[in-house]
């Protein structure tokens, strides 16, 4: 008997009433929040509008789910439509079955037709959700918990899985939480973007192709560890397969990118400083550089007024002296005349 274990939840659904409430559901709603609410400070922290991220996400999202069910389905085909099983569990997306390559894939043609809608630059909200996107998969891989599916092999370390189901062609045991795993590489995935994009100023989506490459490392290691039945290619895994392959597309990116566009957009939302808040902000700062231009205009009013006693005092004194050349001047004329 292991002394120390993680245990698995004994179902992975509440009724409340007729209602099912599923946990692999719940968490992926949670980590669609999170990803938003993340991406909405980063980019009103980039000079965008508070809401544009919310509003791009609801094309990206669906798109997102769609593809990801998609990848799943066709990858494992014969889940679904093999003798003896039913085609309808194909749409059942809250029993499981997410590929994250087909949900970012499909996810960002959405948000392309979101941000064209906004007028935004794709690889400027790419930047802003990159971080987001990755805390979303650390929560959402808390789904396969509850469903008790995507271990690794047999273990008898402190922090095994305890599976207990059988259905699925499941053995109940314990076994590398590989879903803990993945949780934990997207954390830290998500929390070296927002470092890199404050330490060099990633800009033009090399923000998200670092999200792409770290979070590719990390899952080509963590799916030799799986025992669920999958495809193979030359005796690996597919998803490995597609892991480097995207991992090369990205770090190929990362470097094109650097050396065509250098440095961070300046502007990532048309028309985001013409707020009526900017407006204000920009009419008090005239009003005090008109305040400013000003006051040496008033300093030098009073400094005339202060030396007018003096110019008074001058033209006072020079007024005599103009008079005796006046009267010499006439006496010379008219001695002339006499």
């Amino acid at each position: 008997m292991e002394l120390a274990y993680i245990p698995s939840p004994s179902r992975g659904v509440l009724y409340l009433g007729p209602i099912p409430l599923r946990g692999y559901a719940f968490c992926i709603i949670i980590g669609v929040f999170v990803a938003v609410w993340l991406g909405n400070k980063r980019w009103v922290a980039r000079g965008g509008r508070p809401g544009t991220v919310a509003d791009i996400a609801v094309w990206a999202v669906p798109f997102g789910l769609v593809g990801g069910r998609l990848y799943h389905v066709i990858t494992d085909y014969e889940l679904y439509f093999s003798p003896g099983r039913d085609w309808v569990d194909a749409f059942k997306v809250w029993e499981g079955g997410l590929g994250i390559w087909g949900a970012i894939a499909l996810g960002a043609l959405g948000a392309w037709i979101g941000a064209r809608r906004r007028g935004v630059a794709m690889p400027a909200y790419a930047d802003a959700v990159a971080p987001g996107i990755a805390f979303a998969q650390a929560i959402g891989r808390w789904g396969n918990w509850f469903n008790q599916e995507l271990y690794g092999h047999e273990t008898h370390l402190p922090w095994a899985l305890h599976i207990t189901s059988s259905e699925g062609g499941r053995v109940p045991g314990y076994y590398h939480p590989t879903f803990l795993y993945e949780s934990l590489w997207c954390v830290g995935v998500g929390f070296l973007v927002i470092w890199a994009d404050r330490r060099f100023k990633l800009g033009h989506g090399r923000a998200f192709a670092l999200y792409v490459a770290a979070y590719c490392t990390g899952r080509a290691w963590i799916e030799y560890m799986r025992v669920d039945d999958a495809h193979h290619i030359l005796g690996v895994r597919l998803n490995v397969w597609t892991a480097v392959v995207v991992f090369l597309l990205a770090v190929t990116y990362l470097v094109l990118s650097a050396r065509r566009r250098p440095g961070r957009e300046t502007v990532v939302e048309p028309g985001a400083s013409d707020d009526p808040g900017d407006g204000e902000a920009e009419a008090d700062a005239g009003d005090g550089e008109a305040g400013a231009e000003t006051e040496p205009e008033s300093k030098d009013e009073a400094k005339v007024d202060v030396t007018k006693p003096e110019k008074a005092d001058k033209a006072e004194k020079a007024e005599p002296a103009s008079e005796p050349e006046a009267g010499i001047k006439d006496t010379a004329d008219s001695g002339k005349k006499g």
